[in-house]
């Protein structure tokens, strides 16, 4: 048989196995080609499903009717191909959280920077390759705010016959930490922006979509792994909350972080984690305890005053074999709300696994400031249309730029060399200087403007890019989880108060390789990274609101000069807007 025909007969088994899937699950197929590369293949569907939560009955996007979604399988260096059906009524697109889409910008995701929305009725496939990529990432709708009940994890196990660099867990569980509300996510944004102000707290946080006892109608609604006595096991524990920041904590059990972001790290073995939006952590929990039903909790990390959010504990258990359902649950002990020094413990004890290669020699030296603002009111019916602190309407930015969505893709626009949708103007400094932290401009709406623009900041391939994030208080300082897209990159320092580079320790042997960086509320971060991966790339807040109000900005890195330094010609099945 020859090798055009074998790999004719599996595309027919594929298509077979794509068009006869009645399970809610869907298992991606093993296509081996030639070069020893494998190919995964999923079919997302996007509907409507209808769930019961909280005495409450409502119609949530969901992919392929679960909640949380299907996840996705693979090893490093397979390609994946992700063919999505838009059967809602809303637009959609998916975002692969944390897969550097090298050479593949045009899968990335994002609505109106790497493509147009998939409208209803209307499909588009996502390929890319996870090269020299393993680890726990996450998939995640980027639009609107959809990603509040459409999400899954990806899961990416090393190449065939290499191990795990700590000891073979007994089971792996996915842990993904989420937030519900009652009413429509849709509305609910469409209502926030309309008034200016402040989003609603969720009505409850979720472990693997359940929120656990503490909530109204939910005594059944309770996730729960059963551990055998001795054994250690692996959570792959990933943030997918909109808005939220959280702890998380087993009662009475040590966790052991062994990967950050996809990446491994030297153990480090702590009480309680903190995970904002975006992030994703790899713990060993040893059952080394006595047999009894021991809770795993999430609660919030609230870190700007003055804002309201929900502060009830989403409870699942951590149960022994031996261990009845009449028991009680030992109660895990989570940080207090508001403690800053529990989330930054965790973020100053980690360290890669092993040395690594950090630029030494910058090219490009940003220094970005990244806060709230309030704008003035412009409305003729102020009560209503700007309720923000001094009857202003609340913004977010970048340097003091509000980032606004275009039209169209931006990366369309710039592979198109089409003008008008965005410019190339973003400042690599801020504005002003002042006292970011102590003496911000924070008498709103006076002092407290910022500019709107869809301005971009343009790269030349192969450039050493160093970024130093500081978080303002013009506002309120907030720790703030900044993705960005397309890249991973080294978190050389952190510190608090304003970044001075006289005082600034840098580590430059064994930083650990983040794509989601929490700055510290009051604080800075220094990360570095080489820009040699072409395209359009957002670089954003992962708290959904502040990215709505303009907390992001875009990345343009120019083509290289080798064939392999280019970005490809769009895909012909493109969503157009």
């Amino acid at each position: 048989m020859t090798l055009v025909t074998t790999l004719f007969i599996y595309f027919l088994l594929i298509l077979f196995l794509c068009n006869n899937n009645h399970s809610k699950y869907v298992v991606g197929f093993r296509l081996q080609l030639p070069g020893g590369r494998s190919t995964r293949f999923y079919d997302f569907k996007v509907k409507t499903t209808r769930i019961t939560k909280l005495c409450n009955t409502k119609d949530i996007p969901t992919i392929n009717g679960m909640y949380p979604g299907p996840v996705v399988y693979a090893q490093e260096d397979d390609k994946v191909i992700v063919r999505v059906t838009n059967e809602s009524p809303y637009n959609i697109t998916i975002h692969w959280h944390g897969i550097r889409q090298r050479l593949s910008c045009w899968s990335d995701g994002p609505s109106y920077i790497t493509q147009c929305p998939i409208q209803t009725g209307q499909n588009f496939t996502y390929e890319f390759t996870l090269i020299q990529q393993k680890g726990t990432f996450f998939w995640h709708a980027h639009v609107s705010w959809l990603r509040a009940t459409v999400y899954g994890a990806i899961v990416v196990y090393p190449k065939k016959g290499v191990s795990y660099p700590f000891k073979f867990p007994y089971e792996e569980h996915i842990i993904i930490l989420g937030e519900y509300w009652m009413k429509d996510m849709v509305q609910i944004e469409q209502a926030v922006l309309a008034s200016g102000g402040a989003p609603p707290p969720a009505d409850a946080f979720t472990i693997n979509g359940q929120p656990g006892p503490n909530y109204n109608c939910s005594a059944n609604d309770i996730y729960k792994i059963d551990v055998v006595p001795g054994k250690t096991y692996l959570l792959r524990l990933i943030n997918a909350a909109l808005n939220q920041e959280h702890f998380f904590a087993i009662a009475n059990h040590r966790l052991t972080i062994v990967e950050v972001d996809a990446e491994y790290t030297k153990p480090l073995t702590t009480d309680r984690v903190m995970l904002g939006p975006g992030q994703t952590l790899n713990v060993l929990v040893t059952a080394d305890k006595p047999i009894a039903r021991y809770s795993m909790a999430m609660g919030p990390y609230q870190s700007a005053k003055n804002v309201s959010f929900q502060n009830i504990t989403s409870i699942a258990y951590f149960q022994y074999f031996g261990a009845t359902a009449n028991d009680l649950s030992l109660p895990a002990a989570l940080p207090h709300f508001d403690d800053n020094l529990a989330a930054k413990t965790v973020m100053d004890g980690l360290r890669s696994l092993n040395p690594v290669t950090v630029s030494k020699d910058i090219d490009r030296n940003l220094f970005i400031t990244i806060g709230l603002n309030v704008q003035k009111c412009r409305s003729e019916n102020p009560q209503k249309d700007c309720q923000a602190k001094g009857g202003g309407v609340m913004a977010a930015s970048m340097n003091n730029i509000s980032f606004s969505k275009p039209n169209i893709s931006i990366l369309e626009a710039y592979y198109k060399n089409v003008s008008g949708y965005f410019t190339r103007d973003f400042p690599w400094v801020p504005l002003k200087f002042y006292d970011f932290v102590n003496g911000a401009p924070n008498n709103p709406p006076n002092d407290t403007n910022s500019l709107n623009g869809t301005r971009t900041y343009v790269l030349d391939y192969g450039t050493k890019v160093q970024l130093i994030l500081q978080d303002t208080s013009t506002v309120s300082t907030e720790n703030h989880p900044i993705h960005l897209h397309g890249y991973s990159f080294y978190v050389v320092g952190y510190g608090t108060r304003n970044y001075d580079p006289d005082t600034a320790n840098f580590n430059l042997v064994d930083p650990p390789y983040m794509n989601t960086i929490g700055v510290p509320v009051g604080g800075w971060a220094a990360i570095r990274f080489v820009a040699d991966n072409p395209g359009a790339w957002f670089m954003h807040c992962h708290l959904e609101i502040h990215l709505s109000w303009g907390l992001s900005v875009v990345l343009i890195v120019k083509n290289g000069e080798g064939p392999l330094e280019r970005l490809p010609h769009p895909p012909k099945d493109l969503p157009r807007c």
